[in-house]
């Protein structure tokens, strides 16, 4: 109840860690591919993680609907909210990567993270365009506490506006971008094959002489939905 029972003798075989992979991979690509197909196109449930949290639940549900150990489940579902709540600041940084373009700004404010709440160490500039033309964006990337009004300060921007703009220093390309990501994925691909393979229970299968099914004469797989 708790890990599963994970019935079978050495070592799991390869079709039951397959099908581990292949939950964990289609569950961590439909997260993250709905962020990202929301940052890019502007629709909201996609971008702001809605859509990504209903495929962590669906996800969960799958390994409900199999019978996984009830703590393996826990890991699971704490590692793909994770990764749907960490995807869409992900999006944007790769949307600003793959069609940002720079302009300079000029700096009319500088505030302590102190005055912003959940970003200590921080310091956000609001900017405006040289021009004089007001911007609603704060940037945090290459604002510091020297940074003082009316200096300039180079952003990295949407042209179509659908993602908010982001200071150029610290940019990184799309390969380190993705990189951000890559804990949570791998962490939840490997939580998901653990917990498919330890749900296999050898009691709920017909076994058949000559099988290689794991439980040392064979077994299969019978209550899959």
């Amino acid at each position: 109840m708790v890990w599963g029972p994970a019935e079978f003798t050495g070592l799991p075989p390869r079709w039951l860690i397959g099908e581990g992979l292949f939950a964990g991979v289609l569950g961590s690509g439909l997260i993250v591919g709905s962020g990202v197909f929301g940052a890019w196109t502007g629709e909201s449930a996609f971008a702001a993680g809605e859509v990504g949290l209903v495929c962590a639940l669906g996800l969960v549900l799958y390994l409900l609907l199999v019978r996984a150990g009830r703590a393996m489940v826990g890991i699971v579902a704490v590692l793909a909210v994770g990764l749907a709540l960490h995807t869409p600041q992900f999006a944007a940084g790769v949307v600003l990567t793959a069609r940002g373009q720079e302009r300079s700004v000029v700096v009319t404010s500088v505030q302590a993270s102190e005055e912003a709440p959940g970003a200590r160490g921080r310091y956000f500039c609001s900017v405006e365009s040289r021009d004089g033309a007001p911007s609603n964006a704060r940037i945090w990337r290459g604002c510091t506490r020297f940074t003082r009004p009316g200096d300039a300060l180079a952003l990295v921007y949407d042209p179509k506006g659908l993602v908010s703009p982001r200071g150029v220093e610290g940019a990184t390309s799309v390969t380190d971008t993705l990189r951000s990501l890559a804990g949570w994925v791998a962490g939840l691909v490997v939580a998901c094959v653990i917990a498919v393979v330890r749900s296999f229970r050898l009691l709920d299968r017909p076994v058949a002489s000559g099988s290689d099914r794991p439980g040392g004469q064979g077994a299969t797989r019978t209550n899959r939905p």
